[in-house]
C-alpha cells in the first residue's frame, strides 16, 4: 500500500499548496508521511465522529476539505471540537489531511466539479490570480540550447493554456574570465572569453520552481549558471478562484432555480429577485462567494451560484444578475467525489470510502 507521503503528494501535484489562500492550512495536519495507508475515508471536514468512522472502517488517513486547525493550538487538554478532534486522531493513529482553498484555486477542482453538476459548457476560472506564475531569464551557448530547453520543457516550463514548450530567445555574445579555482566548460583560467550565447526566457507556474532550476543546473553546461527569476503579474488563467461556463440552452429564471435544487441536491435556495432575463451564462462559487460578485456581473453571467451571503450583500446584485445562495456545505458536498475519482486513477487498489456523516452545522425547519 502507498505511503500517506505518495498520496500527499499526487494530491499537491493536482492542487499545490502554494496556492491556498493566506488564512488557510492545507496540508498534512497530523500524521507521519512515512506512514504505510490501510485505508482512506474522505470527507468534506474533519470532526470526532469522522475520526470515528475512519477507526471503524479501518482507516488510518482522512483527507478532508477543511482543514480542522486553522490556528495554532496553544494547548490540547478537549476543552473543545477541535482539540478533541485532535486528541482522538493522534489516540488512534489516524493521519488528518486537508485539501481546502488550493483545490479551490486549480482548474478541475471544486469550482470545476460544480460546473460539471450543473452540465455547463466552455468553462473558464472566474477570477484568475496574479503572481502565480514566473519568468525564467538564462545564458546557454548556442549549442546547448535544444538540450537546456528540452529540460526545462520536461521539467514543466513553457506550457502556455494549451501550448508546449514555448519560449523566447535572443543571440547574444557572454563574456568571462575564469578564476585559477575555475573549472569552466569554456575559456582558461585569467583570460577573457567570449562566447555567442542565447538567452532564453520560459515561464512556468511558481509551484515548479524548485524542479525548473533542478533541470536548468543539470542541463547547463557552466559551471556557474547565470540567471534570472521574476514573479509576474500577468493573471494566470489557469489558477483562480471561482469558475463561469455556460448551460447547453438558456432557461427561465424560476426554472434554472428547480434545476439547481435537483443537480447540486439541495432542499432551499436563498436568492435575489429575478432580472427578467433568462439563465445562459452561469458563475459558481464554491462556499464563500460575495467577493467574486462583482465580477459574476462584469463576465454577464445571470446567476451566481456560491454560499454564505450577508443580508446586505443581496443588495450588492442590483438587478444585474441574480444570486442563488445554496449553502456552503451543499456547495461543496461533491469535493469528496471528486477526491475519490482522483483517487481511485492513481491508487486503484486503495482503500478508499466517502463518509458517510453529514457533517452540516446547519439545519433546516420546514
Amino acid at each position: 500500500m502507498p505511503s500517506i507521503q505518495e498520496i500527499t503528494r499526487y494530491l499537491e501535484q493536482l492542487a499545490p499548496t502554494d496556492y491556498q489562500a493566506d488564512y488557510d492550512n492545507s496540508g498534512l495536519i497530523i500524521g507521519s508521511p512515512q506512514t504505510e495507508v490501510t485505508g482512506v475515508l474522505i470527507s468534506l471536514d474533519a470532526l470526532e465522529l469522522i475520526v470515528e468512522e475512519a477507526i471503524s472502517k479501518g482507516c488510518n488517513l482522512i483527507i478532508a476539505h477543511h482543514p480542522i486547525v486553522f490556528k495554532g493550538l496553544k494547548k490540547l487538554n478537549g476543552k473543545n471540537y477541535i482539540e478533541r478532534t485532535v486528541l482522538k486522531a493522534i489516540k488512534h493513529d489516524i493521519a488528518i489531511y486537508a485539501i481546502h482553498t488550493n483545490l479551490d484555486n486549480v482548474q478541475g477542482g471544486v469550482n470545476a466539479k460544480i460546473a460539471q453538476k450543473l452540465g455547463l459548457e466552455h468553462i473558464k476560472v472566474l477570477s484568475p490570480l496574479p503572481q502565480t506564475l514566473m519568468k525564467l531569464s538564462t545564458f546557454v551557448p548556442q549549442e546547448n540550447t535544444q538540450a537546456v530547453l528540452k529540460a526545462l520543457g520536461e521539467a514543466g516550463a513553457g506550457q502556455i493554456g494549451a501550448y508546449k514548450n514555448c519560449s523566447f530567445r535572443t543571440e547574444g555574445i557572454g563574456t568571462f574570465e575564469p578564476s585559477t579555482e575555475a573549472k569552466p566548460y569554456i575559456g582558461k583560467a585569467n583570460q577573457l572569453e567570449e562566447v555567442k550565447e542565447d538567452r532564453i526566457e520560459v515561464l512556468f507556474p511558481k509551484h515548479l520552481q524548485g524542479a525548473i532550476f533542478n533541470a536548468l543546473e543539470a542541463a547547463h553546461p557552466y559551471e556557474e549558471v547565470a540567471y534570472y527569476l521574476h514573479i509576474l503579474e500577468n493573471k494566470n488563467q489557469e489558477i483562480g478562484s471561482g469558475a463561469i461556463g455556460k448551460l447547453p440552452k438558456p432557461m427561465p429564471a424560476q426554472a434554472f432555480l428547480a434545476y439547481l435544487k435537483e443537480k447540486m441536491q439541495v432542499s432551499v435556495v436563498r436568492h435575489t429577485q429575478f432580472t427578467g432575463q433568462d439563465i445562459e451564462t452561469v458563475a459558481v462559487c464554491g462556499g464563500v462567494g460575495s467577493f467574486l460578485l462583482q465580477k459574476a456581473i462584469q463576465q454577464k453571467a445571470q446567476v451566481f451560484v456560491s454560499a454564505d451571503f450577508k443580508y446586505h450583500e443581496f443588495f450588492d446584485a442590483e438587478q444585474k444578475i441574480m444570486i442563488a445562495d445554496i449553502g456552503h456545505y451543499e456547495s461543496e458536498q461533491f469535493t469528496k467525489d471528486l477526491l475519490k475519482e482522483v483517487l481511485e486513477k492513481k491508487f486503484p487498489s486503495l482503500h478508499l470510502y466517502l463518509c458517510t456523516q453529514n457533517t452540516n452545522p446547519i439545519h433546516y425547519f420546514y
